[in-house]
């Protein structure tokens, strides 16, 4: 095309001369193999090959399954010396526990009385009939749960709440919590267990493929699985640990055992933690993310001590003329320099056996000609280890849901703002761990617990309904809510009055402000009206705590005042 000629636009105007076209760069490796190169390359940093700091990082991509499985027992196995030989792991698994889990994980039945009054089309099913039946189910859960016998545990070792901390310490430390529910009817008699229903805890290790196989379609670690939905349908558990040498031939037999009966009752309770969709089994824990950084801050925490050790106990030495290079000297001379030597050393062992003299009891260190004291210089522990340790366990903390004050127990660097904040963030990862732990482990427990005890004792239940019937609404009636430990107040007085001013702006009600507290807001107004009674029964005045409605009371009977 000529100069002079020039292209126009659709609008009729002249376009602009075209610039020469420029040589194509060359394309090296750099831009056509995720380099940044003059292509552009990999347009994420994450994906660069070539760069100095990702050049070297080329991790798999496993299936979830994959990933986790064959490696499941070193892991285990490190994660537990861990926290059985170092404070801090030991500590930070003491301390969920009693946040999340706490003395008495215990349900409050909230059975959902709208579902099943359009189920069955029975009006009868209403709310006074749902707090008749939950007081019925709780008196009897307690019987069953905290009986003096420990008949809901099948080695009668630990009542319900003991076995809940025992399963969730469990999964925390080796990623999966496993349970078997016992059908034990031997043990129902007059003064025994009242129900056959009991919990048989199973060490996770238990829980493998047969003999020791490589997973498969439908076998993953032991937990045997549908192929087209990947829903586990049954588990392979070893009938003894692969280490318990008392019984060592059982532990060469596995049992298949169901997962849930026909009609829906759990069989095996298995709950565990899945980061990725399609996993089947824990097994990294809490610990997994942060375990080798953990590992790391033992050995150099263990260095700073045997270092600080051995300056205390070499704080002091005596120093003689005769060094490594007169000593050399003296045997390299044939005059006698060995009688030399010898002679002095004689001399100085005589001096100082000989040597006491006393100033006001205290011994006066009078040295040998030739010789002086010198002290090692104290360098631990290092200026900077407390920092250093600091900081290493702000990393742990942060793995672990913890605040860094949490692992450490050390509250002396932080205000009341800062150590509630810290809380609160903490708090919820323990509500989440709780909620998520009552709802796949405890919650299915009490559900076969409460399908014997609808029929065994005599719950409420509206005319026409049979206690049969429980299997079909079987998570209507099984509705609770776990209570855990207390949050615990930091300031009492400022967060007990942000609780009155919610509750009276109806932000919140009195159950959730005891279920904070671990308290049932029930049994806490039963408590309280008894209490205000008793007063004006010994003719006591009310407390100012016994509130308006107390005070109103009073006014009406002046003789309580």
């Amino acid at each position: 095309m000529s100069e002079g000629v020039r292209l126009l636009g659709p609008d009729g105007q002249a376009l602009p001369p075209r610039r020469a076209r420029s040589a194509p760069a060359q394309r090296g490796p750099s831009a056509l193999n995720g380099g940044r190169g003059a292509w552009g390359g990999a347009p994420y940093d994450a994906a660069d090959i070539y760069g100095q700091h990702m050049a070297a990082w080329t991790p798999g991509l496993w299936s979830p399954d994959g990933e986790l499985n064959p490696y499941r027992d070193r892991i285990v196995s490190r994660v537990r010396d861990m926290v059985r030989n170092d404070g801090w792991a030991s500590g930070a698994v003491t301390r969920i526990l009693d946040n999340a889990i706490g003395p008495n994980l215990r349900p409050i039945a909230k059975p959902d009385y709208k579902y099943l009054a359009r189920y069955t089309g029975n009006p009868a099913f209403d709310a006074v009939w749902a707090k008749e039946y939950a007081r019925a189910a709780d008196a009897h859960w307690r019987i069953w749960a905290n009986a003096l016998g420990k008949w809901c545990d099948a080695a009668r070792n630990q009542t319900f709440a003991q076995l809940m901390r025992t399963a969730f310490r469990h999964k925390l430390v080796d990623g999966d919590a496993l349970a078997v529910l016992k059908w034990l009817t031997a043990r129902v008699a007059p003064g025994r267990a009242r129900y056959c229903t009991a919990v048989q805890l199973v060490d996770p290790d238990r829980l493998s493929n047969p003999q020791q196989a490589f997973d498969q379609n439908v076998m993953r670690g032991g937990v045997e699985i549908e192929e087209d939905t990947g829903a586990a349908i049954a588990y392979h558990i070893r009938k003894a640990h692969a280490g318990d040498w008392f019984s060592a031939a059982a532990s060469l037999t596995w049992e298949r055992v169901e997962r849930e009966t026909a009609w829906g009752r759990p069989i095996v309770v298995h709950d565990y933690e899945g980061d990725r969709a399609a996993t089947h089994r824990g097994g990294a824990g809490i610990f997994g993310p942060v375990l080798q950084r953990l590992k790391m801050l033992v050995k150099y925490d263990g260095n700073e001590l045997d270092a600080a050790i051995i300056n205390a106990i070499f704080g002091a030495y005596i120093e003689s003329p005769f060094d490594a290079t007169l000593v050399r000297d003296a045997l390299d001379d044939a005059d006698g320099g060995l009688e030399q030597i010898n002679g002095y050393q004689g001399a100085r062992e005589d001096f100082h056996r000989d040597s006491s003299l006393l100033l006001g009891g205290v011994r006066v260190p009078i040295m040998f000609p030739g010789e002086k004291i010198n002290t090692v210089a104290s360098t631990r522990p290092n200026n900077n280890f407390g920092a250093f340790e600091g900081a290493m366990l702000r990393n742990v903390a942060t793995g672990l849901g913890l605040s860094a004050q949490q692992v450490s127990n050390d509250w002396s660097d932080v205000n009341y703002s800062s150590a509630r904040a810290a809380l609160l963030e903490a708090w919820k990862t323990m509500t989440r761990r709780r909620h998520d732990f009552s709802h796949g482990f405890a919650g299915p427990i009490r559900s076969a617990w409460l399908e014997e005890a609808t029929v065994v004792d005599d719950f409420p239940l509206p005319r026409g309904v049979v206690p049969d019937t429980f299997a079909e609404c079987r998570d209507a009636y099984a509705r609770c809510r776990w209570l855990g430990p207390a949050m615990g107040w930091i300031n009492p007085v400022d967060e007990r009055t942000g609780a009155v001013i919610g509750m009276d702006a109806g932000f919140q009600t009195l159950e959730d402000v005891c279920g904070e507290q671990g308290l049932d807001y029930e049994e806490v107004l039963e408590q309280r009206a008894h209490e205000i009674k008793l007063f004006d029964d010994l003719g006591i005045p009310r407390p100012e705590w016994s509130g308006q409605v107390a005070v109103a009371r009073a006014a009406q009977k002046p003789e309580a005042v």
